[in-house]
């Protein structure tokens, strides 16, 4: 039986999300997208027990919805 040394351990814990994210990179044509698929990965693969929706978004750092704007209703 072989084992790993902790180093080694880490490093491969550590380079598989890079990888992926690489890999992710290739698919994505915007630099946005991109980022924003990164940061919900590190989100996903955070340390939240239970991961709804806006958890893992807020988690991302996504800043959620942009705020609505008051309309004035349409004059009859």
């Amino acid at each position: 039986m072989t084992s790993a040394s902790i180093e080694t351990t880490l490093e491969f814990w550590a380079s598989s999300p890079r990888d992926v994210k690489a890999r992710m990179r290739g698919l994505l044509t915007q630099e946005r997208v991109a980022v924003s698929a990164a940061l919900f990965l590190d989100g996903l693969l955070g340390d939240e027990r239970r991961k709804t929706g806006w958890m893992r978004a807020e988690a991302a750092g996504d800043p959620g919805p942009p705020p609505k704007r008051m309309r004035t209703p349409p004059r009859c």
